[in-house]
């Protein structure tokens, strides 16, 4: 099980909306067959492995990260595959919330007369999936803040200059947080401040995520880089756009939505985003969209980057701005998941209690 789950750590990221899964088939003391679901569409992990091992599969022992499927969606049920190739028992790590699966798979083998023994590395592959398990659960994308300061908190000197507070390793390591998520959120302020292009930019390459700008009254420049790379754009305005922007934003190849008020709500956001199936966001923004997400506290964890380095100063901005926090007991208390070095800098992972 420990190597189907590091088999499916490698495709975190890349096969939304369907979750990571790893399969190992093993016969007699002998790996015979191993697969990993590639991308939604794809052949399941399970089929992969089987296609793999062949006539040894019959007698053998199968080995997944989550409950086998039971529905026919673009694929078939792969409970069903693993009966036909005859496998004698199948030990499975996660159990599959999707209402469609949920308890089927393992009651579909049980049926068959295969032994099925559940919960195997569970914590392991659980935090595979921890993004596919929220989606399900709330039908709302899971919400990682991210955000790279120095130790007194700053994200720019008291003149905006920002780049570049933490070293190398830091960055490289925010472009594989991007590759793991569906979606990247910014605000108006940092396209034009930083005209940032929102892509992950790493040797293996990775898939590339929608990236989301909130933008009150469009003042969105219609040169900016983000629709210079034929990457998917969204942009979320209001009732105060002017028409022909919108318009010209449209044809230049961006999504354009207008909401019908005033003012941009985080949960309309995650309601929207979530309905096209964008299971993990990842909010890279300036103090005042972390703000937003921490006063509607949409928000499951928070991925600090701590540079040694001292800003200082009153004008200097933070990581979070708006008016804060009234009162402590009123403030977000978080867990703290990780901590690596990374060159010179702290990565921390905080999550919430029940992301523990």
């Amino acid at each position: 099980m420990k190597k189907a789950v590091q088999m499916a750590e490698m495709t975190v990221g890349q096969t939304s909306p369907n979750p990571s899964v790893g399969c190992v088939i093993v016969n007699n003391g002998e790996v015979v067959g191993t697969g990993v679901h590639l991308k939604a569409g794809g052949p399941h992990a399970e089929r992969h492995a089987l296609s793999m091992a062949g006539e040894l599969a019959e007698g053998a022992d199968a080995y997944v990260t989550l409950e086998p499927c039971s529905h026919t969606g673009r694929t078939p049920p792969c409970a069903e595959a693993l009966i036909e190739a005859g496998v004698k028992r199948v030990f499975t790590a996660s159990d599959d919330p999707d209402p469609r699966v949920s308890g089927r798979g393992i009651q579909m083998l049980r049926d068959a007369g295969i032994e099925v023994v559940t919960n195997v590395l569970k914590g392991e592959a659980d935090e595979l999936n921890r993004f596919f398990f929220h989606y399900i659960h709330t039908q709302r994308p899971y919400v990682t803040l991210k955000m790279a300061t120095s130790i007194d908190g700053k994200t720019a000197t008291a003149s905006g200059e920002s780049q570049w507070i933490t070293g190398p390793e830091s960055r490289e390591d925010g472009h594989r947080l991007r590759r793991t998520h569906d979606a990247i959120l910014t605000g108006i302020n940092t396209v034009e401040t930083d005209d940032p292009s929102l892509t992950v930019r790493l040797p293996e390459g990775g898939m590339q995520p929608l990236r989301v700008v909130l933008d009150t009254t469009l003042r969105f420049p219609e040169q900016a880089r983000l629709l210079q790379d034929g990457g998917g754009v969204r942009i979320f305005t209001t009732e105060q756009a002017p028409a022909d922007k919108v318009t010209r934003l449209r044809e230049k190849g961006a999504s354009v939505t207008v909401l019908p008020s005033f003012r941009i709500d985080v949960p309309d956001v995650l309601d929207m985003l979530g309905s096209e199936q964008v299971q993990s966001l990842l909010v890279e923004g300036g103090a005042s969209i972390h703000d937003s997400f921490l006063r509607s506290g949409l928000f499951e964890q928070v991925v600090h980057y701590s540079a040694p380095i001292l800003i200082g100063g009153e004008k200097a901005p933070g990581a979070a701005g708006g008016s804060g926090t009234a009162s402590l007991s009123g403030a977000p208390r978080l867990h703290r998941h990780d901590v690596t070095v990374l060159g010179n800098d702290l990565r921390i992972i905080y999550r919430r209690k029940e992301e523990q």
